[in-house]
């Protein structure tokens, strides 16, 4: 017993330690904040950022039992950028509200941390991705509109813009946007948080999905409202754009959960970027 329980924290040990900043103990530091990562055996095929939702933190993103695994698996870099932390409570956040206080310049550290890995590690930092679940993936919406080209493409899960919406954004995007049907956190068209009602000018109010969608057709210039693919596969419900303008990629999945990142969601989602 005392010999499985020592193999078992040297097991964890070993596994914190590689999530930290690769092989050295503790997270990556650049001037702006920090951030973790976890590297494939060989070679890496390319990278993914995660940027965590609401109290968390870039090293609880990177479980390798969970999505991060399975991305290491095919060949993938996985990154965990901490957000900022949250005022007199635990854990951590990212400045993304139109109307809230902007205690960071996200898209510039996002960016950083893009640079700094890539030069790091050996990666590319040409065709990396960024993903992100909960508030993180509302971050990932925020970045992909104001900085379109600084990532090859994004992977918001869970997560889109808050009211007042965004009229327009500075370009097209590769974009997959991946929601649960039933998610009762961040309902798909969104919800009051912190005040009476919509008109609440206390109220924080989440965004709603189907004019996030809506916004990045007109942004991608596609021809029509409609989507021009449906595609069932596994617990997903897809929903394609094609005719937009070139070089351009919009996809809406739905999935019948919740507030999750599904199982799943790492193959589609890499199936859908190498594709492209």
């Amino acid at each position: 017993m005392h010999r499985l329980c020592a193999t078992l924290v040297l097991l964890a040990t070993a596994q914190t330690a590689a999530a930290d900043c690769g092989d050295a103990p503790g997270p990556c530091e650049i001037d702006s904040g920090t951030y973790h990562v976890i590297l494939p055996d060989g070679p890496p095929k390319g990278a993914i950022m995660f940027l965590h939702g609401y109290g968390g933190n870039g090293l609880g993103s990177l479980g390798r039992n969970g999505w991060a695994g399975t991305a290491l698996a095919r060949g993938y870099a996985v990154i965990g950028p901490d957000g900022d932390p949250m005022e007199g409570r635990e854990g951590r956040s990212w400045s993304f509200h139109p109307n809230g206080p902007e205690v960071r310049d996200e898209t510039a550290f996002l960016t950083a941390v893009r640079d700094d890995a890539a030069a790091r590690f050996g990666l590319d930092a040409d065709s990396m991705v960024l993903a992100g679940f909960s508030i993180g993936g509302s971050m990932t919406h925020y970045l992909a509109c104001a900085a379109p080209q600084a990532f090859a493409a994004y992977l918001p899960v869970g997560g889109a813009f808050w009211r007042p919406h965004p009229e327009t954004c500075a370009g097209p995007v590769k974009l997959l946007h991946t929601h649960g049907w039933t998610d009762t956190t961040v309902p798909l068209e969104g919800r009051v948080i912190g005040g009476r009602d919509v008109n609440d000018p206390q109220a924080f109010v989440q965004g709603d999905v189907f004019y996030a969608m809506r916004l990045w057709r007109q942004v991608n210039g596609c021809v029509q409202l409609a989507p021009d693919r449906f595609v069932a596969e596994g617990p997903f419900m897809r929903r394609a754009w094609d005719r937009c303008t070139p070089g351009s990629a919009l996809e809406f999945a739905l999935f019948p959960g919740g507030h999750r990142v599904p199982d799943g969601w790492i193959d589609m989602a890499l199936d859908w970027r190498e594709g492209l």
